[in-house]
């Protein structure tokens, strides 16, 4: 069955028939994402937008019809006292309704599998995407089947379970994604994340609710109408950076914005294959990098190949990335706490290169890190708290 609205592969132009990646690409040993066309913001007004993906429902290129909503967007902007004159903000995600970025793709994603007549949809994710699809999934009144490993945090499994999803745990990523693709090729389910080899990307419909983070953006930093200053943004497989991207790129095309942002790929040291491609000269080279990923407390990034979407985002705003040590995120995933923000260390990954950008203060303007996730979903990694009585010394001699 055709696709409602055609997909193409931004890399080779191909069309696509499913939401499985570029098959010419997949040949090369490339994941790339077809991608829906633009859409035109002519005629609208960012001092207008209320803000989340159906803030402007013209600006989904998606087949949606009435909107899935748990109030998802909105979210609000942190200061954090170091940044200097210019600024150094988090975008916290983490307020979303299941308490992450991924909110904004699923109520798309799900209110398109609900125009399509699906009666259950299906998700591969190693905790923040599953929530999220399990949650707009009960609210469209959808079966959910997420497809996991044994690694998922006790939090993500629990939250998981209690928006009524069915969890099918598999010994790691790739049986995982085998047993997701088996499922959409025999039962038909709609899928809405990567399940294919080397990693394409999401549901490219649902994508498209990530557009309304850089509406949000443009619409409240001072400086990012005219292209000043960085988004950082913590990157596996570029859903989130490509859809910042695509955004930023509408507005500057209806000439609601004059310029765009630099664009960074924040990455755990142990698994950064965006950090090791731009260390090579040659876009042919980038596109072909492979890294080995190493297990991290960020446990919702580790990719071993750069996807290639997120590549050509980086590349369209003067872009780079960062690979921060475990030592540093896990610093700064503390630090931010005593700051009163409790992210995921995933987020802490993106806080800590913000820190080097602001430092480095390259063009100018503010610097804005998006903390993807609340800290809740994963409370292990707050480990070595001191006790009461050493963190405030008075508690000892009222406890005699």
């Amino acid at each position: 069955m055709p696709l409602p609205i055609p997909l193409h592969c931004p890399r080779c132009g191909a069309a696509a028939q499913d939401f499985s990646g570029c098959a010419a690409c997949r040949e090369e040993g490339i994941g790339a994402n077809p991608v829906p066309p633009l859409a035109d913001l002519s005629g609208l007004s960012l001092e207008t937008y209320p803000g989340g993906p159906w803030g402007w429902p013209s600006a989904l290129s998606a087949p949606v019809g009435e909107p899935v909503t748990l109030g998802e967007g909105g979210t609000p902007l942190v200061s954090l006292p170091e940044g200097g004159p210019d600024g150094l903000w988090v975008k916290y995600e983490g307020a979303n309704p299941t308490g992450s970025h991924k909110d904004r793709a699923m109520a798309v994603g799900v209110a398109a599998a609900l125009a399509a007549g699906a009666d259950t949809v299906a998700a591969a994710s190693s905790g923040n995407a599953g929530a999220a699809v399990a949650a707009y999934a009960a609210r469209a009144g959808l079966r959910c089947v997420v497809f996991t490993t044994g690694e998922v945090p006790g939090p993500l499994r629990a939250q998981i379970d209690a928006l009524g999803a069915v969890r099918v745990v598999r010994d790691g990523t790739a049986a995982r994604n085998a047993a997701m693709r088996e499922a959409v090729e025999r039962f038909g389910w709609y899928p809405l994340t990567s399940y294919a080899t080397p990693a394409p990307g999401g549901n490219a419909y649902a994508n498209e609710g990530y557009k309304s983070v850089a509406y949000e953006l443009a619409r409240d930093v001072p400086g990012f109408r005219e292209g000043a200053g960085a988004v950082v943004v913590p990157t596996c497989r570029a859903d989130l950076l490509s859809g910042i991207a695509r955004g930023f790129r509408e507005l500057r095309a209806a000439g609601l914005v004059a310029g765009v942002p630099r664009l960074v790929a924040a990455e755990p040291a142990g698994a950064a294959p965006y950090t090791a491609a731009l260390a090579l000269a040659g876009r042919a080279e980038q596109e072909r990098v492979s890294v080995e990923p190493m297990p991290s407390p960020a446990f919702s990034l580790g990719e071993s190949r750069p996807v290639w979407q997120g590549l050509d985002a980086l590349w369209g705003a003067d872009g780079s990335a960062i690979a921060v040590p475990t030592e540093e995120f896990m610093a700064e995933h503390l630090a931010l706490g005593a700051r009163g923000l409790f992210l995921e260390p995933s987020s802490a990954v993106g806080v800590a290169a913000a820190r080097r950008v602001a430092r480095e203060r390259v063009g100018g303007g503010p610097v804005v890190a998006i903390g993807t996730a609340t800290g809740l979903k994963d409370t292990a990694s707050v480990a070595g708290a001191a006790a009461a009585e050493e963190r405030v010394p008075e508690l000892a001699k009222l406890l005699g």
